[in-house]
């Protein structure tokens, strides 16, 4: 098995959470590799740390994500992107701390943001499609 097929496969099977695990992991299936190594070969793959784990994502991390925002009222956005980038996009939402959002919830590829009740759900939906907008050219 080469190297990219170890580190695939264990990305699969396990929920590693940090890179000196990780090694240990390729040392046990026959690979020493260093840390700069295994973090090129991460980075060739398409594996980022997300949530707290390394997993596989469908682009590299250079791309920015294409975002599609639904309104649901009363309160509700949602915001559909690229696996990989809901988490990222949810903290970045929280550091901006929108007026009205009460805050956030995101999985792989969605974001749910509450607004609070006292809040018109539109000016939150254009403040976010700020950020959103932002982030595209950044």
């Amino acid at each position: 098995m080469t190297l990219d097929e170890a580190i695939l496969k264990l990305t699969n099977e396990r929920q590693i959470t940090d890179q000196s695990d990780f090694l240990a992991l390729l040392v046990q299936a026959g690979h020493a590799v260093t840390q700069p190594t295994l973090s090129r070969h991460l980075r060739k793959l398409g594996i980022q740390k997300l949530a707290g784990r390394y997993q596989r994502v469908e682009q590299p991390a250079a791309e920015m994500p294409a975002f599609e925002m639904r309104q649901v009222p009363p309160n509700m956005l949602v915001i559909r992107t690229r696996p990989g980038f809901a988490q990222p996009l949810a903290v970045k939402l929280d550091q901006r701390r929108i007026e009205g959002v009460a805050g956030t919830l995101a999985g792989d590829d969605t974001v749910f943001i509450a607004v609070a009740a006292s809040t018109p759900l539109k000016s939150v939906s254009i403040a976010v499609e700020q950020l959103l907008a932002g982030s595209n050219n950044e």
